[in-house]
């Protein structure tokens, strides 16, 4: 069952040739997990979604409120039977226009699928240097463009990993795949600031406000040379569904995991 534009429909909606989010790439979209029938992290996912939306110049509705984003949310998993689900929010312009859009309206789509979180024991990740993420406000939005994580995942599934490092055109460390990464040395925590280009995780913000509070542990946002990647104690990456994955090995190094199970323990992943 999709939810598009408040309906609820069995039958995909017929998009046409026109569509901005097949054309340009001119959409947005949230990943979001509910758990018994609660959105998990709401408000982070919202609040990311209408700043997005408003640096793309998008228009937004009146109707559009905090509690209107959980409603269409909960109607699409109580629709598809479910209470934890795995939801994508997708948001894009209306039709028209080349570049130049004919309008700043939008439509949204919304659709629920099982929730399915696998944590892995044995986690392999290495560099993509392929391409490059551009360092820059605009490669911290979540949008439908997102062709650099389609070729590295062909890329990890071709040479046997779970993941890949992206960097920038500065050749420094700025994410995963899927997801944001952290750097782990003793008892001190380090992830690429959002200059880098990394992505405005939503549990990425989460977790840096926990381990600011964490007495044991200090956290740090700074540029992280990839030869880093093999002199820290642990790695693990972050998204808003899995919350808290460990790296097991990279390249030749392999590491613990103490730091990233604790943090899944205190924050009750």
């Amino acid at each position: 069952m999709i939810n598009y534009n408040g309906t609820i429909s069995k039958s995909p909606p017929t998009l046409s040739i026109n569509n901005r989010a097949f054309k340009y790439g001119d959409g947005l979209f949230e990943t979001i997990k509910v758990i018994d029938s609660n959105v998990i992290f709401l408000e982070d996912h919202y609040f990311r979604l209408m700043a997005s939306m408003r640096m793309l110049r998008m228009k937004i509705d009146m109707q559009f409120t905090l509690e209107f984003f959980e409603q269409e949310i909960l109607k699409t998993v109580v629709a598809n039977n479910l209470s934890n689900a795995r939801i994508r929010f997708t948001v894009n312009r209306k039709d028209g226009g080349l570049y130049l859009p004919s309008t700043n309206n939008t439509h949204f789509l919304v659709e629920a699928n099982p929730l399915s979180v696998s944590l892995k024991k044995d986690y392999e990740i290495d560099l993509f240097k392929d391409y490059y993420v551009y360092s820059g406000i605009l490669s911290t939005l979540k949008t439908n463009n997102k062709v650099l994580n389609v070729i590295g995942s062909i890329y990890a599934n071709e040479n046997g990993l779970d993941n890949c490092v992206l960097l920038n055109e500065k050749k420094q460390v700025v994410e995963a795949l899927n997801g944001n990464i952290f750097l782990v040395k003793g008892k001190h925590i380090v992830t690429p600031p959002l200059s880098e280009g990394c992505l405005k995780g939503v549990f990425r913000k989460n977790l840096l406000e926990f381990i600011s509070k964490d007495d044991t542990l200090t956290i740090e946002e700074k540029v992280i040379s990839p030869f880093e990647l093999q002199k820290t104690d642990e790695i693990f990456l972050t998204n808003a569904i899995v919350g808290i994955q460990p790296v097991s090995k990279y390249r030749k190094k392999e590491f613990t995991s103490k730091i990233a199970f604790y943090l899944r323990d205190k924050m009750s992943l």
